[in-house]
């Protein structure tokens, strides 16, 4: 079963964490490469589609520099997804790979008319309707967002659809790939997770301290955010 791409997403000089991801994938029987991340505290500026006055203005608080670097380099993966048009098989680099992992994602690969995407990893559990489920594992339908995109199976058609609403970056990725309402591609889930996290500091993501958005500001980025839905055509955060 190699009618399948596996790209492990990671800072090209974070040799620790590769010799780590090298370890765990020791007895993979999968053929995978790394996909070098996009560094975000090493951007001489901000990427185009980074607006960063609206982004305050809908969202609160600007994205982290990290923030910015994982969705880049979610989009690098899905670009490649697309050129070699196969299902793709995406990591970071701070995977720890269960028992069952193997057989799920080849019981997956062989319904693929039942998914666009499928998670393998999830830091929050949620509240789910089932697809399908066997002895192994359960495809299902979250009612929440998980967070987190440490693995997830994606084909094709949705690593496109994925990219082409993301002209602007307005909110991180694990966010962005949940949002359906924004863009229709219904992410699905191979629970209970066969794919755990190691715990390490990211060196991607670097939002430990992030606090929500309350009073005043909350009220005030609720104003904003149905002017956008009134006068956009492709509001970010659509009903």
């Amino acid at each position: 079963m190699q009618a399948i791409l596996v790209r492990v997403i990671s800072l090209e000089r974070s040799s620790d964490r590769r010799e780590r991801v090298q370890r765990e994938l020791k007895n993979f029987s999968l053929e995978w490469a790394f996909l070098n991340a996009a560094d975000g505290f090493a951007l001489k500026a901000l990427p185009k589609s980074y607006d960063q006055a609206k982004v305050r203005r809908l969202q609160g608080h600007d994205l982290t520099p990290g923030e910015i670097g994982c969705y880049l380099s979610h989009l690098s993966a899905w670009e490649q997804c697309i050129q070699e048009n196969k299902p793709m098989l995406v990591f970071e680099d701070d995977f720890v790979l269960g028992p069952d992992t193997e057989a799920i994602i080849a019981d997956l690969m062989a319904c693929r008319n039942l998914w666009n995407v499928v998670r393998l990893s999830g830091i929050h559990e949620t509240q789910d309707s089932i697809v399908k489920e066997n002895h192994l594992y359960r495809l299902a339908i979250n009612y929440g967002d998980p967070c987190g995109t440490a693995c997830y199976l994606i084909q094709p058609e949705a690593a496109k659809t994925l990219i082409n609403h993301s002209v602007e970056i307005y909110e991180a990725v694990d966010h962005f790939m949940e949002h359906f309402s924004k863009h229709g591609v219904r992410i699905l889930a191979a629970k209970p997770y066969p794919i755990g996290l190691s715990h390490s500091k990211s060196t991607i993501v670097d939002r430990s301290d992030k606090q929500p958005v309350k009073g005043a500001k909350k009220l005030l980025r609720s104003m904003y955010r149905a002017w956008d839905r009134l006068t956009s055509s492709n509001p970010w955060f659509p009903k």
